[in-house]
């Protein structure tokens, strides 16, 4: 039996996208492996600032180096941590990769540097009155468990499946012989946004119209083609194409 709830998408492409909800004890052990290299941070800091003040004599805390370079840290490791983090990590933070969960859009793609930077700007709120108080009430009153920043940002968090935890839906497609051999790096780099949505479409294909289904697999491949810059190959099906990129995404990353 699944222990997580699942959040259902419809994509443009119809197909839906059934991912697992992070709940809030997932989520508290992100924020909390965060808190504790933010406190890290923090003691660094302190070292540091005590070392300088040796160093260069007390008088140098009553310039205005050493302020300035103290709310600087502050403002970093308040506000800008999770937002950089979210944006370069595709939603996720070192918390988030422990607990191994993810942000996402509630579309199922992946969060840009805006949503990264509107879900946390609320992160002040949603810590009100303490520990997140006001955050937790709403994950628990809400059905897909967002606090006030994700409604802001229009963001889930969802759980991570390791590759070799993930039942692959490849060798439907009649042949049995695509490869990733002919799948380059920049494929790899414009097909990675849309593995779920692959994996959806190889997973469910068999159950689909014969015209649907070449025709999704067109529409699908003809986007990451183009995105990619490069041209179909003339013995290659739309089915082998998705199969050897979705492949070749989870051997080479860590989705």
């Amino acid at each position: 039996m699944d222990p997580f709830e699942r959040l259902t998408i419809e994509t443009p492409e119809q197909i839906a996208l059934e991912l697992p909800l992070a709940g809030v004890g997932s989520r508290f052990l992100a924020i909390a492996v965060d808190t504790l290299l933010q406190i890290a941070g923090f003691a660094l800091l302190v070292l540091l600032l005590l070392f300088l003040t040796l160093a260069l004599g007390s008088q140098w805390l009553s310039g205005c180096v050493g302020p300035v370079l103290f709310v600087f840290f502050i403002f970093f490791v308040y506000w800008v941590y999770f937002a950089l983090f979210e944006t370069i990590w595709k939603g996720q933070t070192p918390g988030k990769r422990v607990a191994r969960i993810r942000v996402i859009k509630d579309s199922g793609r992946p969060v840009n540097v805006f949503e990264a930077i509107g879900r946390n700007l609320v992160r002040a709120v949603d810590f009100l009155p303490a520990l997140y108080g006001a955050g937790v009430v709403c994950m628990l009153v809400d059905k897909r468990n967002r606090r006030l920043g994700d409604f802001v940002a229009g963001t889930v968090v969802v759980h991570e499946r390791r590759a070799d935890e993930v039942a692959q839906p490849y060798g439907g497609s009649g042949a049995g012989t695509s490869t990733a051999s002919g799948v380059t790096a920049d494929l790899v780099r414009a097909a990675r946004e849309d593995l779920v949505l692959i994996e959806a479409y190889l997973g469910r294909r068999q159950d689909l119209d014969a015209e649907i289904r070449l025709k999704m697999a067109a529409d699908i491949a003809g986007r990451i083609r183009t995105r990619a810059g490069v041209e179909r190959a003339r013995a290659e099906s739309d089915d082998d194409f998705l199969e050897a990129v979705a492949r070749k995404i989870r051997e080479t990353a860590r989705f």
